[in-house]
């Protein structure tokens, strides 16, 4: 419940990524927003306002001479009383009218007569995204203020590809939430490591370990919804990346070790999440070891430590460590602290929620 007592009206306008918009609507009241619908006429022929209504649980309001609202004004009433108003999607000739300051429907007027933020979605053609008046009228509300969610690339309504669609209504709701967090980041980069490696014994088997990747990930979306440029990079793991957020994929510790030095120049703080192998096969098999009766072994070698090293440059970002431990914390964790000459440490208990979806620190 993110975005819970927030009031958000969502203006939709005529395109095909209308039906997106009901979809939006359902998730952003999923994170507690009072959600408020107002469309476009050009709206209507796409989705109905009933849907909107049911999903929303208001009624959707289309005229602005609509006379529901004390004084007949809606788009004043509708746009004082919100915290934010987002239009989703936004049409190439919305863009252009708002741009230039035109009244001519209820949305309009109640973009002009806000006191509140305004965030749009554009979603149109790309050669109509191309085209040289758009761009003039997307600079100019950027210029004013205006937050622009998108457009993304990929296959379009009229089957060509290219910038003009409009972001997944999963990704809308995200910047929306981040929206409203306070940017205490701005301005920094953040390079953060995630997951667990994979230490190969032959193509098909390794040593790794229960790290799901969660807690890093989520860290990342906490730190680029603050504002922070964030680079992840992560082992194998199955969750998504954080909207805003550069992932760099690797395995082994080693492969690690090297995007992470890659991408350190400049970076302000270092987060080291990952549940790096301590060790690694002296010698991984080229091809699959088929099974036999007999006893194998295997030779381990230490792997570099990437958060000692980090944090034993001449000028080393913040440097933050995580202590996964099954006992004695407070002590291993502090020891770990203070060995690795780190700013901050993480502690937890694995049994506290490693690898799932809850965990404590």
């Amino acid at each position: 419940m993110e975005l819970l007592g927030k009031r958000i009206v969502l203006g939709v306008t005529g395109g095909i990524a209308a039906y997106k918009a009901a979809e939006l609507v359902r998730l952003l009241g999923k994170q507690g927003a009072e959600m408020q619908v107002a469309m476009t006429e050009g709206a209507t022929h796409f989705v109905t306002a009933t849907t909107f209504q049911a999903l929303s649980g208001k009624p959707v309001y289309l005229d602005q001479w609509d006379a529901r609202m004390p004084n007949a004004m809606a788009h004043i009433d509708l746009s004082r009383q919100a915290d934010l108003i987002l239009v989703a999607p936004a049409s190439a000739d919305f863009l252009a009218r708002i741009a230039h300051g035109l009244a001519d429907d209820l949305l309009a007027t109640m973009v002009l007569a806000r006191d509140c933020p305004l965030l749009v979605a554009p979603a149109m053609n790309r050669q109509m995204w191309e085209h040289p008046a758009t761009r003039r009228n997307a600079a100019q509300l950027v210029a004013d203020g205006v937050t622009l969610f998108g457009p993304a690339a990929g296959e379009q309504a009229c089957g060509e590809v290219g910038l003009g669609r409009m972001l997944e209504p999963e990704a809308l709701c995200e910047a929306v939430i981040g929206f409203f967090q306070p940017k205490v980041l701005a301005g920094r980069r953040i390079v953060m490591t995630a997951g667990p490696t994979f230490e190969a014994i032959d193509p098909v088997r390794g040593i790794t370990n229960s790290s799901s990747g969660k807690m890093a990930y989520g860290l990342a979306r906490a730190c680029e919804q603050a504002g922070a440029e964030v680079t992840l990079v992560s082992g194998p793991v199955a969750v998504a990346v954080p909207a805003g957020c550069t992932r760099v994929s690797v395995k082994s510790a080693l492969e690690m070790r090297e995007a992470v030095f890659a991408a350190l120049p400049g970076a302000d703080v270092f987060i080291g999440v990952a549940a790096v192998a301590d060790y690694r096969p002296v010698n991984s098999a080229e091809h699959k070891i088929k099974k036999s009766g007999a006893e194998m072994s295997i030779t381990l070698t230490p792997n570099p430590d990437i958060l000692a090293d980090v944090a034993g440059l001449p000028n080393p970002p913040f440097c933050v460590g995580f202590a996964a431990e099954s006992r004695n914390l407070d002590e291993y964790a502090e020891g770990k602290r203070k060995a690795k000459k780190l700013s901050l440490i993480v502690g937890n208990l694995v049994q506290d929620g490693l690898g799932g979806d809850d965990n404590e620190v």
